[in-house]
């Protein structure tokens, strides 16, 4: 299952990252995005508290039952084993963070799925690629740019990064070029105006245009 996870992130390379949008709003989301080809997505943990971690799981639960395998869904902001465990339990596929945390990449692997911790220094991928991850999230990457993977990649090709941060489709196809596998996006396809306005047409247009850029 966790390899399955895996092949499907390198086919897929999107990761579409939904934070702190209402429950009753995330399957009509969801759908829009699964007409527009993503197959991926990230439902973020409130790091302040201002969503409880038990609805942030029940709306992994629910994505994950109504989609019966046809989407992947995972958590997204993990600081702790506890919300790793939350995910777990809730049917996610795999784990991503803003930081490198060694008890959240080693509760992430005992519990079978994909880890996928956040880094920016070449100690801190490495340190995160020691320590079990399956994908090192280069965050936030636009602050150094393409240029920055590419000087990165050259001693640590073995590793397998994603890029999360100022990513769009203007500058897409530049960090694929410099070897990135795979990207996280959120207002570029989960765009706050289209949401509140229920324009979900609006929505799954935006999700292919990224599919098509990455294809």
């Amino acid at each position: 299952m966790r390899e399955d996870v895996i092949q499907k992130i390198l086919d897929e390379k999107l990761i579409v990252i939904v934070r702190g949008l209402e429950k009753e709003k995330m399957i009509p989301l969801a759908e829009a995005m699964y007409e527009g080809g993503i197959r991926l997505i990230e439902v973020t943990y409130s790091a302040n508290g201002s969503i409880p971690d038990e609805v942030t799981a029940e709306c992994i639960r629910s994505i994950q039952e109504h989609f019966e395998g046809k989407m992947l869904v995972g958590a997204g902001t993990v600081l702790t084993p506890k919300q790793v465990e939350m995910t777990k339990a809730a049917g996610g596929s795999f784990i991503i963070s803003p930081n490198v945390k060694e008890a959240v990449i080693q509760k992430t692997r005992e519990l079978g799925m994909v880890s996928m911790p956040g880094a920016l220094t070449p100690t801190e991928i490495e340190d995160a690629h020691e320590m079990g991850a399956d994908f090192v999230k280069l965050f936030p990457v636009s602050t150094f740019g393409p240029e920055y993977v590419k000087a990165v990649k050259a001693p640590l090709s073995h590793i397998r990064l994603l890029a999360v941060g100022g990513v769009d489709h203007h500058n897409l196809k530049d960090y694929l070029k410099v070897g990135v596998c795979g990207f996280g996006m959120a207002s570029n396809i989960v765009d706050k105006k289209m949401v509140a306005e229920g324009n979900y047409a609006g929505i799954t247009e935006l999700a292919r245009r990224y599919v098509e850029a990455v294809k």
